[in-house]
C-alpha cells in the first residue's frame, strides 16, 4: 500500500509539472508569481536613475519573477545612465529591457541600458543607436584648432579639445563592448553605434543580434521571455514569466517633482525667483510671503543643479551677474548693471558641463531672464534716481502740509489730530471743533496750523 501511494504521488507531481511547467520553475527558485513594470517615457536623468532603482527596489523586496523596463527615450545624461546600469547590473531580479510603444526609440544613453538588461527585446517600429557620447566645453568648429578645420588639418597635431572627444567616445566604446560581453550581444555593432552613430530597427536589431526578439505587446513578451535562462549574482537562472500578471509601477511624487526640477531652465529660474524673493523680504521686512517662497524655491533650485553636471564656475558667474544686478538696483551705477548681465549670460553658457537630449539649456529662457532682471534693476534704478533730485524732507520739513484736525480750541491755542497723534496747535485765526486744518510750520512741540479749504473737487483752494 505505501508503494502505491507513493507511485501515485509521484505520478501527480510529474502531472502537475507537464501541465504548468513555468510554475514549477517559479516555486523552484521561491520567487512570487508577478511581473512588475516601470515606464521610462523621456529622456534620461536623475529621475529616471531614482525610479528604476525605487522599482528595482520593490521588485526584490516582493522576489518578482522579473521587472520590465519599458522604455521610449531620446538619451540623456551620461551620469544618470551610468546609475542605472549599475543599477541593473546589481539586481538580484531578472531585468527585460523593451523598446515600446511602437515608434518608440531607445536612443543614446537608451541604448548602453537596453544592452545591460538581461533580456533585451523591441516592438514592431521602433529603433535604437546613435549612441555617440555629446560632451560640452570642446573647442568651437569655427574657431582655429577645432575639430572641423577640413580634411587637410594635420592629424599628428590633434587639438585638446579633439583629445578629449577621443577619450570620450572611447571610453563608451569600452562600456558598450563590456556590457555586450556580458549578456552575449554584438559588441561589434555597439562600438559601430558609438562611434558612426548607427541606428537599426527592430527587425534589423534582431537579425543583428543586438537584441533577443521582438515583442508585439506585453503579453507576447511575456511569451518568448519564458524559459530563458539569465545570470543573477552569478548564477544561472531560468525566467518562468509566461501568463503571470503585470503590474505596473508610477512613479512617486518625489521623482514628478524630480523631472521637473531637474531641467537646468526650471532650476535656473527657481534660483532667480529664489533670490529675488530673499531681496524683496529683506527690503521690505514683514511681508513673510516673498522670503518663505524664494527661500523655498532657491533651495528647489540649487538641490535640482547639485544633481546636474553642472560647471560651479558657470553657477558662480551667473550668481555673481545676480548680486551685481542686486546693487545696481540699490545704487545706480551703470556699470554694474552691463557688468551683471554679462555675468550671467557668461555663467548660463558655462553652467552644463554634458549636455543631452533634453538638457539643454534654452537662449529664449536665460535671455528673457536676463533681460526681466536687468529691466528689473534699471526700473528700481529710476525710482531711486528721481528720489535722490528731490529735496529731503526729515524733521519739522516733513510736517509741513499735513492735514489736521481740530480736536479741542479756546482763542487761539487747542489741540489737533495729525498722524494719528495729539499735538498742542495755535492759529492766527478762529478755528472750532472738527475742522480741518494742515500744517503750516514746527516749533519745538508745538504746530501752527492754518485753515484748510477744500474746494468741491477736493482739492485744497
Amino acid at each position: 500500500m505505501k508503494l502505491a501511494r507513493a507511485v501515485l504521488l509521484a505520478a501527480a507531481f510529474v502531472a502537475a509539472a507537464a501541465v504548468c511547467p513555468s510554475s514549477a520553475t517559479g516555486e523552484a527558485n521561491g520567487r512570487e508569481k508577478i511581473v512588475l513594470r516601470v515606464e521610462i517615457d523621456g529622456a534620461i536623468g536623475p529621475a529616471s536613475a531614482r525610479q528604476l532603482e525605487e522599482a528595482l527596489a520593490v521588485a526584490a523586496d516582493r522576489n518578482a519573477q522579473a521587472l520590465i523596463l519599458q522604455m521610449d527615450t531620446p538619451g540623456g545624461l551620461v551620469t544618470s545612465m551610468r546609475e542605472m546600469i549599475a543599477a541593473i547590473l546589481a539586481s538580484p531580479v531578472p531585468v527585460i529591457g523593451y523598446v515600446a510603444p511602437a515608434g518608440g526609440h531607445a536612443a543614446s544613453a537608451g541604448t548602453y541600458i537596453l544592452y545591460a538588461t538581461h533580456v533585451a527585446a523591441m516592438a514592431p517600429g521602433t529603433n535604437l543607436g546613435a549612441a555617440t557620447p555629446i560632451e560640452m566645453g570642446g573647442p568651437l568648429p569655427s574657431f582655429p584648432g577645432g575639430k572641423n578645420d577640413g580634411p587637410e588639418a594635420d592629424k599628428d597635431n590633434a587639438p585638446a579639445g579633439d583629445a578629449m572627444i577621443a577619450k570620450a567616445t572611447n571610453d563608451a566604446v569600452a562600456l558598450i563592448r563590456s556590457l555586450a560581453e556580458l549578456r552575449g550581444r554584438n559588441a561589434e555593432w555597439g562600438e559601430k553605434a558609438v562611434r558612426e552613430a548607427a541606428s537599426l530597427s527592430a527587425g534589423a536589431a534582431l537579425q543583428e543580434h543586438v537584441i533577443d526578439f521582438v515583442a508585439r505587446d506585453t503579453t507576447e513578451l511575456l511569451q518568448l521571455a519564458d524559459g530563458r535562462t539569465v545570470e543573477i549574482a552569478g548564477k544561472k537562472e531560468a525566467l518562468a514569466t509566461n501568463g503571470l500578471p503585470v503590474e505596473t509601477l508610477e512613479p512617486g511624487w518625489l521623482i514628478r517633482l524630480l523631472a521637473v526640477i531637474t531641467d537646468p531652465n526650471i532650476a535656473v529660474i527657481l534660483m532667480l525667483v529664489g533670490v529675488y524673493g530673499l531681496v524683496f523680504e529683506f527690503t521690505s521686512p514683514g511681508a513673510v510671503a516673498p522670503g518663505v517662497i524664494g527661500t523655498i524655491c532657491l533651495l528647489l533650485g540649487l538641490y535640482a543643479l547639485n544633481l546636474l553636471p553642472i560647471s560651479y564656475a558657470g553657477l558662480a558667474l551667473m550668481l555673481l551677474g545676480i548680486i551685481f544686478l542686486v546693487v545696481e538696483a540699490l545704487n545706480p551705477t551703470v556699470v554694474l548693471g552691463l557688468g551683471g548681465v554679462a555675468a550671467f549670460l557668461l555663467g548660463a553658457a558655462m553652467l552644463l558641463r554634458i549636455e543631452g537630449p533634453g538638457f539643454e539649456m534654452s537662449w529664449a529662457v536665460i535671455g528673457t531672464a536676463a533681460a526681466l532682471t536687468l529691466g528689473l534693476a534699471l526700473l528700481t534704478g529710476s525710482y531711486l534716481w528721481a528720489a535722490r533730485k528731490n529735496v529731503p524732507r526729515v524733521g519739522a520739513q516733513a510736517m509741513q502740509g499735513l492735514p489736521a484736525e481740530v480736536l479741542d480750541w479756546q482763542g487761539s491755542e487747542g489741540h489737533v489730530l495729525a498722524r494719528g497723534e495729539r499735538w498742542r496747535a495755535k492759529a492766527d485765526e478762529p478755528l472750532a471743533v472738527g475742522d480741518s486744518v494742515e500744517v503750516a510750520d514746527v516749533k519745538g512741540l508745538v504746530l501752527t496750523i492754518r485753515r484748510r479749504n477744500v474746494g468741491s473737487d477736493g482739492a485744497r483752494q
